[in-house]
């Protein structure tokens, strides 16, 4: 029986990245994935629905050129859009591919990859499901990055060709007339925003929230609602699902208001996107004493399960369900395991976006975290109608709003950047709340001009009462506010 350094279940980013930093420390490692290298983080996930994101982006933004100047936008084939999001997909999948088989030609012996299915016949042992042959192996350290699919609710009949979860996007051949997209969390307002972008598909959001986004601060979830709105989609505020069916080849959904009121609706297609479950069934977890959680999660300390040499990383553990987080933990537990982490790890600093319209991004703390955990602090919105690079774009819907405490020392807290490059602005405030610091490093560094991050610049230069623009006289643009007991005062530095 071959015996092996550590075993990592799981090739998609968070596995893939694990396995690959096992080698940096020469470990013998055998890396199972039972379908394709890369997992959701390529296929049905992160990357492919992104480049439908940006596919469906620039299609918009021609389409409003084109009206802006009286012309007709150009229609273009869904066929075309389907063929660069597989392009995409296949160009990360072959590059993932290749770089593994030349690191295994590198490597010699010490490092495998084996498809099939991984299961824990033992503390020290997995076995591997394959679809020719079934083998056993021995390893000192299990790793479980088996990742997580779509949430389905068992009262809908999801066939993925007309009630769809994100596993079904793929097989679309055309732009649906109408869509109905059942959870307006960030997932489901990323595929309303996608779907309504093309300019082809009546798209219907429902949102059991009094506003979509309920996680995030109002002035961010309501720039993303105007334009969801103004491209035409339909949000069922306060409502619930009452029925979702097929009738007669289309989705049949009855919602309920708070009035009393029911709707019944007819659409070609139905989305549901209310979250993802971690895949656990048929590993031996249980069988060998690993500890979950009644929703399936993995039960870990810093990564570590509650058997010593059994660790869980990525969607399988209950923290944020992300690429580059489900990375990092990777990394991070084989380090544990074979040197010396530096610091636990820690979520203070993770960086996120919604590729939304316009595209979000964020990091720490929103005003609603703040205020839920009792601190005082101080915040900063500068709007992007007052940034140069913006207004050369045609892009000014947007704005940067920063936290800090409200001391002296105006450590940052967290940041919410809605607009243009969001998801490249925030980096540096990611770094400074990684490094404990505060905002005069940010303050004083020369920026390129003209470009978006000038707009963080002034923000940080408000809170400390030396912005260019002043936020007493251009209240329209500029908001400075302090919470404290309870309650702020906007424009207020007393």
């Amino acid at each position: 029986m071959e015996h092996y350094d550590v075993c990592v279940i799981g090739g998609g980013p968070s596995g893939y990245a694990a396995a690959m930093r096992a080698v940096d420390f020469g470990k013998k490692v055998l890396l199972i994935e039972r379908h394709q290298i890369g997992g959701a983080g390529i296929y049905d996930g992160a990357l492919s629905s992104k480049a439908f994101w940006e596919i469906s982006r620039e299609i918009a933004l021609t389409r409003k050129m084109f009206l802006r100047h009286g012309l007709k936008p150009h229609e273009i084939p869904f066929s075309y859009v389907a063929a660069e999001v597989q392009d995409a997909v296949r160009e990360r999948s072959e590059q993932l591919v290749r770089h593994m088989e030349l690191v295994r030609e590198e490597q010699g012996n010490t490092f495998h990859h084996a498809k099939g299915h991984g299961k824990l016949t033992g503390l020290n042992e997995v076995e591997v499901q394959g679809e020719k042959e079934t083998f056993r192996v021995q390893t000192d350290n299990i790793l479980l990055a088996t990742g997580s699919r779509p949430r389905i609710l068992p009262h809908i009949p999801v066939d993925e060709k007309i009630i769809l979860t994100s596993d079904g996007i793929s097989s679309l051949t055309d732009y649906p007339k109408s869509i109905v997209v059942l959870g307006a969390g960030v997932i489901g307002c990323e595929f309303a925003t996608i779907f309504s972008n093309f300019g082809n598909t009546k798209v219907y959001l429902i949102d059991k929230e009094p506003r979509i986004l309920p996680f995030e601060d109002e002035d961010v979830a309501q720039v993303i609602e105007r334009n969801l709105e103004a491209n035409g989609v339909t949000i069922h505020h306060k409502s619930q699902l009452k029925s979702m069916g097929i009738a007669g080849g289309e989705v049949e959904y009855v919602v309920a208001y708070e009035d009393g009121r029911e709707e019944t609706f007819h659409v070609e297609k139905g989305l549901i996107s209310v979250g993802r479950v971690p895949n656990w069934e048929d590993m031996g977890l249980k069988e060998v004493g690993v500890e979950l959680t009644p929703a399936g999660h993995l039960v870990n300390e810093d990564s570590r399960s509650n058997i010593h040499n059994i660790y869980g990383i990525g969607d399988l553990t209950a923290d944020i369900a992300l690429v580059n987080v489900g990375e990092l933990e990777g990394r991070h537990a084989i380090e544990k395991i074979y040197g010396k982490p530096r610091r636990p790890l820690l979520y203070e600093n993770i960086s996120t976006i919604m590729f939304l319209e316009p595209e979000t991004a964020g990091v720490g703390m929103n005003e609603q975290q703040a205020q839920k955990a009792g601190l005082s602090y101080q915040a900063a919105i500068y709007d992007y109608a007052c940034i140069p690079r913006a207004m050369a774009m045609r892009r000014t819907q947007g704005f940067f709003k920063i936290l800090v405490t409200d001391d002296d020392e105006k450590k940052i807290l967290g940041m919410r950047a809605v607009g243009e490059h969001a998801s490249s602005a925030i980096q540096a405030v990611a770094l400074l709340i990684s490094m404990d610091k505060g905002i005069e490093e940010l303050a004083e560094l020369i920026h390129p001009h003209p470009s978006i991050i000038e707009g963080i610049q002034e923000c940080v230069r408000m809170l400390l009462g030396k912005s260019v623009f002043k936020p007493s006289v251009f209240g329209e643009y500029l908001i400075f506010r302090r919470f404290r007991d309870g309650r702020y005062v906007e424009n207020a530095r007393t």
